[in-house]
């Protein structure tokens, strides 16, 4: 049987939505909630005053109850159909998220199988056909096709085609032929 084309899909702020955490995270420090004219252009903790929020990240627990981006489980199933699907995640940064985002993954997706996931810390290593990430940098150096998920930090970048939500990369997948 000849392979499927591989989407490597990152994990934060693509399928799992980080923002509420961040959200809540201020309004408790700052009491104060934020819209999203507050930190668009920027993450949270780019915010002025704001940057002590990033260790949040390091704490166990953080990725564990993390919200699945709406539409992500649907269409990640009918994607699978189709293509390998490989989620990579930066992970190595925040050491107690492994466990945390390997639970997350076999709860809310598990129906891709545990060796598709994939955690490092240079995305430069995935070798797959796409990759939908938020950051900018890792489509960088992945030599397949980038696609660019939308995310308050990254509106300004103009390289590579960008999705806003699950919906649309159902069409940009449904819009190639496989």
């Amino acid at each position: 049987m000849p392979s499927r084309p591989r989407i490597a899909l990152d994990m934060d702020e693509v399928v799992a939505d980080v923002m509420p955490k961040f959200l809540d995270a201020y309004e408790r420090e700052f009491g104060k909630r934020l819209q999203c004219k507050d930190y668009w252009g920027k993450k949270i903790y780019d915010i002025p005053g704001a940057n002590h929020l990033r260790s949040i990240l390091y704490e166990k627990g953080f990725f564990r109850d993390l919200p699945v981006m709406p539409h992500a489980q649907e269409v990640v199933r009918e994607l699978w159909e189709n293509y390998e699907i490989f989620f990579t995640t930066a992970a190595m940064e925040f050491r107690n998220s492994l466990e945390d985002k390997y639970d997350w993954l076999l709860e809310n997706f598990p129906f891709i199988p545990w060796k598709n996931f994939v955690f490092c810390g240079d995305k430069s290593i995935l070798k797959a056909d796409y990759m939908i990430d938020d950051h900018p940098r890792n489509l960088r150096a992945f030599a397949g096709h980038g696609i660019l998920y939308t995310s308050s930090h990254n509106l300004d970048e103009t390289a590579y085609p960008r999705v806003n939500n699950w919906l649309e990369v159902r069409e940009y997948f449904k819009n190639l032929s496989v």
